[in-house]
């Protein structure tokens, strides 16, 4: 039954990150790849916020938790993509752009999935303080 839960998720996830990465595109339409860059800073946020609230409160079950965790955010981001992005920059001769891309992904990824753990970790405190266990 895990399998099937995370296969599920997994097909969201990754249904999710095609829409969001058609919208960006849509919207910005250039050739910088901000498609992968906002899937994987908002999954960056997702799995730090759902790490630190939801996995904690024990309100799901541990086949739920693997399905949104591995599931859902795994397929939603996508380290793949953004390797062979860069790698295609570097190839084309915009070490800029490849540079840029890098430092954005690693700055704001490690920003978002802090702030997601932070803003996680404090409902936490707060959920647990009204069930009398802080």
């Amino acid at each position: 039954m895990l399998y099937i839960y995370v296969g599920l998720a997994g097909a969201f996830g990754a249904l999710l990150r095609y829409e969001i990465g058609v919208g960006v595109h849509n919207f910005y339409g250039g050739t910088f790849p901000f498609e992968t860059l906002a899937v994987n800073v908002i999954g960056s946020f997702l799995l730090g916020w759902l790490t630190h609230y939801l996995f904690r409160t024990g309100r799901l079950s541990p086949m739920v938790v693997t399905a949104l965790g591995t599931g859902f955010i795994g397929s939603f981001t996508t380290f793949s993509t953004f390797s062979v992005e860069t790698i295609v920059m570097i190839e084309a001769g915009n070490l800029a752009g490849a540079l840029t891309y890098v430092t954005l992904s690693i700055v704001l990824g490690l920003f978002s999935s802090w702030l997601g753990y932070k803003l996680g970790t404090k409902r936490f405190l707060r959920f647990a303080k009204r069930k009398g266990e802080a």
